[in-house]
């Protein structure tokens, strides 16, 4: 089966604003098999982008953090078109980039410390990484930190994770917001690997 022939692969496309012509392996493979896993996706990320927890600018902002994060080019084009629609400003939409970059300088440095617990060099050495960035984000400071939590969850960094986490709840974040908000990486990740 071309995958121009899958209908609910084609309203996927307009849905997200990706041209027809986009192709992956994946999605070839897929295709062919009129698999169930892409009615799965696509209902996925429909529910992850209309969560009653996070608004729709909100929703895309973390979904292009998660493109950028995993460097796809489409899904970035696509998630900036989205979130340019529902009103996000260039600054903000340069902001998700440079959140997605400063995570994952501090995702690599405080993963290697947590992993070399207890050696007190590496514990008590100023990281010396200007962040200059978090300090006052145009988007605010409560969905940075989100953001934040989101890119580091998908990195793997629990320290990070942890102190994110407790950032976003002391700006007012709850826990359905979230949850939702990791959710929401995770299945756009998956949008990532198979787009």
């Amino acid at each position: 089966m071309d995958i121009l022939q899958n209908e609910t692969l084609a309203n996927f496309f307009a849905e997200l604003g990706i041209e027809p012509t986009h192709s992956s392996l994946s999605l070839q493979r897929l295709a062919a098999v009129d698999s169930r896993y892409i009615r799965d996706l696509k209902l996925n990320v429909s529910a992850v982008l209309n969560s009653s927890n996070i608004s729709r600018k909100d929703a895309l902002l973390l979904a292009l953090s998660v493109a950028v994060n995993e460097k796809h080019q489409t899904l970035i084009s696509a998630f900036e078109q989205k979130a340019r629609d529902e009103g996000a400003s260039d600054a903000e939409l340069a902001e998700v980039h440079a959140c997605a970059g400063v995570m994952n300088v501090n995702n690599v440095f405080y993963r290697f410390r947590h992993y070399m617990d207890g050696v007190d060099y590496y514990e008590n050495t100023p990281a010396g990484i200007r962040m200059s960035v978090m300090m006052n984000p145009v988007m605010g400071k409560e969905l940075f930190e989100l953001m934040s939590l989101v890119v580091s969850a998908l990195n793997g960094c629990e320290r990070c994770v942890a102190s994110h986490e407790n950032s976003v709840k002391q700006h007012g974040a709850t826990e359905p917001r979230i949850y939702d908000a990791i959710r929401l990486a995770g299945v756009i990740k998956s949008l990532c690997v198979i787009f």
